[in-house]
Order: C-alpha cells, then structure tokens, then sequence
C-alpha cells in the first residue's frame, strides 16, 4: 500500500531498552521512506499508528492490551485511520487478539520486521540496516547486539517469545555505533538478553570481549556501559576489556535472581552459589572500582524462610551498589507455569520484596554518603525544574540514580560531561555542584 510523503506514522513502544532499539530501526526505515515520524506522542495528528508491545509480565502485557484498546477506540471515532500492533506480546497472542480486537488492521510479531515493513510501505534498502531515528536523548543510544536467549530459566518467556539466540555481526555493529557517534552519541549502553554469551553462533566462541575493544576505537563514543550479563560462564577476556579500557563504565548489569541452590535449581539457572560468590569476587578484585546491579527473583515456587535467608545475606555480602527486586509471577508457557506450584502467598511475596529494599535502601545510604566530598565526571542528561540531572558512569539511565545540580549555580549543556563536587547525599540521589576543570583533584 502507498502512502504519501507527507503522511505521519506515531510509533509507540512500550517495554525494555530492546523494544526501544527495535522501534528506533524501524523508524528509520519509514523516515525513509517519506513519512513525518512522531514517537510515543498523546498529542499528534498522525493517522497511522504502530503499538510495539510487551508480553513479558502480567501488569506489562495488561497495559499494552489498555493502550491497544485506546486506539482501537480512537480508530472507531475515526481519529486515526491505520493501527498496526508489533512485538513480543503479539508474537505469543496474535491469534487471540484477532479475535478480541479486529479493529487493529494487522499483527506482527516479534521477529516479523519485514511484515510490518511491507505492510507500512516502508524502505527495504539494506544499506538501512544499522540507521536508527533515536528516541532517546541525543546524547546517549542503547545497542543491542544480540536477539534471543538460549537459557530457558525457569520463570521467563523471552525464549519463547523472542527464540533462540543470534549475534549481530560485528562489523554491523562497529558500523551502526559509527553512525550513532557521528549523531552525537556518547554513551553506548550494550544491551542484550544476555551480553556474554554474544558471538557463539556466529564465531564458535564468545566474543565480548573483543566487541568491547572495537567499540572503544570509535571516535566520539565516550562511554560504553554493559548490561544483561549472564553470570555462568562469565568470559574473562570482558573482564579484561573492562579492566583496561578507559571509556568502558566501571559499571556491570549482571541479573543473579536468587542465591540458595535450591532455588537456583528449580530456577533452572546454570550456576551454584559458590560459583555467584567466586564470581563477584574476580569482578571486584579485577575492577575494584565496579558498581554491580542485579536484580533479585522473590517468592519462586518452593522458596523457603531458609532460601530467603540466605538471599539476604548475600544482598548483605556483596553490597550491590544498584538492585531491584520482583515478586513471581506465574508466566504461560514457562517450565515453572508447567511443572511448579505457586505456592508461596501474595502477602509474603512482598513482604519479601520490600524486605530486600529495605535493606538495599540502608546499603545504599552508607554508598553514597561515602562519596560526598569526591569529585566525579557527571554526564548531563536534562533540566527538570531547579535542577539539571546528570549521572556518574556508576548510573545507568532510567533505572539507576541520579546527581543533582542547582541551576542558579552554574549554565550546563545536556549531553556535556562536567567534573562534579559531590556535596550531599540521600539513599538514592546525590546532590552537587559543577566545578572548573582545573580545580578538581
């Protein structure tokens, strides 16, 4: 079908930084091809409309099916003329959303980007393949190298939704981050459903490593921060790469879930506690300046006073500098779904999460008071009202906390690095002021 040039497409994703990079490469594709692109916008005139969904829990499938249903509404009241639905919660429920919502023109699933590519007009040309139109700020871009994931953990469907996992050629890569430098970015933030085991299909072996090296010779890209690491098998040579390379962040996104080995196991996870234990300890001892997040899987079918025990004294342990924590929730299609028992009680379940959080508040409150009075480099992200936001390479965007600086006090340029006094602290944000280059120490 044939749009005109002049026609606007509004793209809305929803999910993780994986749906955004999906959402940002077709974008491109429909810049195009001629089309006027507005993204996640409540206040367009765009008579087309793409929903990239999630499917990967109950209250992230709930509001993709709420935001659906708006604009099968809006499509109803002739608001908008064309909504097409993509992503991971279509890839599982096409055929029931059919049937409960044929005001949607087509469904495409999560690995049917030609589907809606032809069904949109789209361009096809593969000298396409690495541009994205950003939908993040300017500054800083999520790259994902890899798609799928070949664990089959107990509890997750991205396996069934997303299937088995594929590298991304490394020169793809090497090319689309030179076009996202050469857009401005400075911070690539690597992203995957599991970043160490990149390159085994390809390549016979893992090679993050060596993708990390790559990544830190692109001029213009200053920071380069890792997230999603798997930690059975963890490759040395990343270690490596993040030991001694200067642009990558002292930062690790490494999900452990749970610590007690029985939980591990009925968690279907490849690693014992030794192991976790034995593993961040080479990761501290080689960086001993690494900020670790995880983020922690509470009241799994079978988890005891006992397994929950030991996964607190392990949050004691290693004093994650980020975590967060989930409450289970039964997922369709999923080992744990199909053979395990949700026994454990909604009430204890989060009594549990927030004991975990109570705990990583107290954590994080010692982190971060131990830091006032340090000089840090600060990247600014945006002015929100008295203040500008920024992060230290300790931070990730969206998910980890931030440092605030008074606007009175000095004019910052989002997307600039600044060397930063760090003056107060609260559990999880940091309060400061910029300060001239040759004053800091």
């Amino acid at each position: 079908m044939h749009f005109s040039a002049m026609k606007k497409i509004n793209v809305i994703t929803l999910g993780c930084s994986k749906n955004t990079v999906d959402s940002e490469h077709l974008m491109a594709r429909l810049a195009a091809a001629g089309y006027k692109v507005d993204f996640d916008s409540d206040r367009t005139d765009a008579k087309i409309v793409v929903i990239n969904t999630c499917g990967f829990i109950g209250d992230a499938k709930q509001e993709s099916i709420e935001l659906i249903l708006r604009a099968a509404a809006a499509k109803q009241a002739g608001q908008i003329e064309r909504l097409f639905v993509i992503g991971c919660l279509s890839e599982r429920y096409a055929d029931e959303l059919r049937a409960e919502i044929p005001e949607v023109d087509d469904y495409f699933g999560a690995r049917d980007w030609n589907g809606i590519i032809r069904a949109l007009g789209a361009s096809q040309d593969p000298a396409l393949d690495t541009d994205r139109y950003l939908t993040t700020p300017q500054h800083y871009a999520y790259l994902k190298i890899s798609e799928g994931c070949n664990w089959m953990c107990g509890y997750c469907a991205i396996p069934l939704i997303r299937g088995r996992h594929v590298s991304v050629p490394m020169e793809r890569l090497e090319e689309e981050a030179r076009k996202l430098a050469a857009a401005g970015v400075k911070e690539l933030i690597v992203i995957a459903q599991d970043t160490t085991y990149y390159g085994v299909d390809l390549y016979g072996e893992r090679r993050l490593g060596e993708l990390l090296h790559r990544l830190c010779r692109i001029d213009g890209v200053e920071w380069i921060r890792l997230h999603y690491a798997y930690p059975t098998e963890f490759p040395d040579d990343a270690i490596e790469a993040m030991a001694s390379e200067p642009k990558i962040c002292k930062y690790l996104d490494i999900p452990f879930q749970h610590i007690s080995d029985a939980q591990l196991h009925a968690m279907r996870r490849r690693h014992t506690k030794a192991e976790a234990y034995t593993l961040v300890e080479r990761l501290r001892c080689a960086i001993p300046d690494l900020a670790l997040r995880t983020t922690l899987l509470v009241g799994y079918p079978g988890e005891t006073d006992e397994d929950f025990a030991e996964l607190m004294q392990f949050v004691r342990d290693v004093r994650f500098e980020r975590l967060g924590v989930f409450a289970y929730s039964e997922e369709e299609g999923t080992y744990s779904a199909r053979e395990l028992r949700d026994d454990v009680p909604e009430a204890v379940k989060q009594q549990r999460v927030e004991r975990i959080m109570a705990l990583q508040n107290e954590i994080s409150l010692e982190a971060n008071r131990r830091r006032v009075g340090c000089t840090e480099r600060v990247l600014v992200d945006s002015r929100q009202g008295d203040y500008y936001v920024g992060r230290t390479q300790y931070d990730s965007p969206e998910v980890d906390q931030e440092i605030l600086l008074p606007v009175a006090a000095k004019r910052l340029l989002r997307g600039h690095f600044y060397d930063v006094r760090i003056d107060e602290a609260s559990d999880y944000d940091l309060y400061g002021h910029a300060i001239p280059k040759n004053a800091a120490k």
